[in-house]
């Protein structure tokens, strides 16, 4: 078998696989074995799946022998642990749901299987999906491959540190302000959160709906490409769900002409980011200008100003509402000292519910409650509007904004978890893309003199995906060619690890 095979790309192993010069189990073998051993390093796993997995290589093989092929032959795939499988935990890292198993399979998951890939496990990520450092698990936190004393980001942690450390080619994850793209710039990976509507969200435990987004985490924007053509399309069981059909896509663009906004209020330094970062910034800016591509300074007051406020006043409202369910009557954790119906409701959420899950709650419970509704919820759907409209109103005049993904690379653990605001900002560049419904993706485009990794954020209009991993795969080719010494760097563990 070949000892690389962690550092092929889900294409190559599916062609492989396809091709028969290997088959899915001997794939998947390999895969579980190297994420037994890395996950005790970095936890980025809440747990693995190899019953299952196996037989679903089995099944991929039999099928190969009989001439059929796969889009996603064999290739093992990390599933963050808020997306329903069948038969499988789905815990969301909350105490409340441990011991959760789940009776139905989520669309996503269902088109995956369907594609030939291999469940190796769910993923870890900060509770219900509410972090942006995968500290608030409940379970445990998971460490950034890069620097194991860092964080990888959140709150799909787990799916990047899985990623980023080659324990999986590909993950899943969901994005409500920022979940995929920051812990993919951490963990220098590509993330994308795609339009809103075009995955189904059914089978995702809700955190905020009209934000929440499943997209795809890969070492590469091909893989990333190639799994979002395999997840997304119309579902009938969800309601939000778009008419459309990603196709993924067969060529990086030409960026001769291409319009890319830089936005005024996320450059030189403003919002708090890094100046290393923003050195990097302007670099991958030079080189889209060698590319063909004009850059012109663009202004969104709004956009900068006022989207973490309203962010958060309309996440933890929909949280409020979304986590009412959860009180110990169907499903889940139930206090067992609970001496009545009130008693239970307030003893099952007080000790199932972690710190940061019980703050939101409480915000978005307020922020909805008689004579607030009016002052902050519809106030802030208002604002929102306004949001989308001075989207709408730039991309009249570019083709695509950009700006850093973070305003810092992978911090140290305890560093902010004592501080939400400060946590909070690590998304003021990721929120504004959730709000209006856009696609927004991040690259890495460098790292820091600590070695960690640094990404850029490219976002376009709604519908407008399959562009932007266009103009997202030529830059990656382009730095791949012009530094060839950052395309190669890879966390020093992987080597470690036969």
């Amino acid at each position: 078998m070949n000892k690389d095979l962690h550092l092929k790309k889900a294409t190559e192993i599916a062609e492989l696989v396809n091709s028969k010069k290997i088959t899915a189990t001997e794939v998947t073998k390999y895969f579980l074995s190297r994420a037994e051993k890395l996950n005790t390093k970095i936890n980025a796993f809440n747990f693995l799946t190899p019953e299952l997995a196996i037989e679903q290589a089995q099944n991929i093989d039999k099928q190969i022998q009989d001439g059929k092929t796969f889009i996603l032959a064999g290739v093992p795939i990390g599933i963050k642990d808020n997306l329903n499988v069948k038969g499988i935990k789905t815990t969301c890292s909350s105490q409340i749901l441990k011991n959760y198993v789940s009776p139905y399979e989520s669309t996503v998951t269902s088109k995956l299987w369907e594609a030939g890939a291999i469940c190796i496990g769910k993923t870890n990520l900060d509770e219900f999906a509410m972090g942006s450092s995968t500290e608030h698990s409940a379970f445990a936190p998971t460490k950034n491959p890069w620097d194991l004393q860092t964080v990888p980001g959140g709150s799909s942690g787990g799916s990047a540190a899985a990623v980023a450390s080659r324990m999986v080619p590909i993950a899943l994850g969901s994005d409500t302000g920022g979940s995929i793209r920051q812990p993919a710039a951490l963990c220098g990976i590509v993330g994308m959160k795609p339009t809103y509507g075009l995955v189904s969200r059914y089978g995702l435990v809700a955190f905020a709906s009209s934000l929440d987004q499943v997209g795809p985490l890969a070492t590469n924007v091909e893989d990333a490409s190639l799994l979002l053509s395999v997840i997304s399309g119309h579902d009938e069981k969800d309601s939000t769900s778009l008419e459309a059909k990603y196709e993924h896509i067969s060529a990086q663009a030409d960026l001769k002409g291409l319009k890319i906004g830089l936005i005024r209020e996320f450059a030189s330094n403003g919002k708090g980011i890094n100046q290393e970062i923003s050195n990097s910034i302007n670099s991958s800016l030079q080189l889209f200008k060698e590319l063909g591509a004009e850059v012109k300074e663009v202004s969104m007051p709004l956009i900068s100003e006022h989207c973490l406020d309203v962010y958060y006043v309309i996440a933890p409202s929909e949280a409020s509402s979304n986590l009412a369910r959860y009180d110990g009557v169907r499903f889940g954790y139930r206090d067992t000292e609970a001496t009545g119906l009130l008693s239970m409701y307030k003893k099952t959420r007080a000790t199932g519910f972690g710190s940061e899950v019980v703050r939101r709650i409480m915000i978005g419970t307020y922020a909805l409650s008689s004579g607030y509704y009016d002052a902050y919820y519809k106030k802030a759907q208002q604002v929102r509007k306004l949001i989308s409209d001075e989207f709408e109103k730039t991309f009249k005049e570019v083709d695509v904004l950009l700006t850093p993904t973070s305003p810092l690379t992978a911090f140290p653990f305890g560093d902010k978890l004592n501080d939400p605001l400060s946590m909070y900002l690590c998304d003021i560049a990721t929120i504004p893309a959730n709000l209006a419904g856009l696609p927004a993706i991040s690259v890495n485009c460098g790292f820091d003199s600590s070695n960690l990794p640094i990404g850029l954020q490219l976002m376009s209009g709604q519908q407008k995906d399959q562009k932007l991993l266009q103009i997202a795969k030529a830059f990656e080719e382009a730095l791949r060619k012009n530094n060839s010494q950052v395309s190669a760097k890879l966390p020093e563990l992987i080597g470690k690890v036969n």
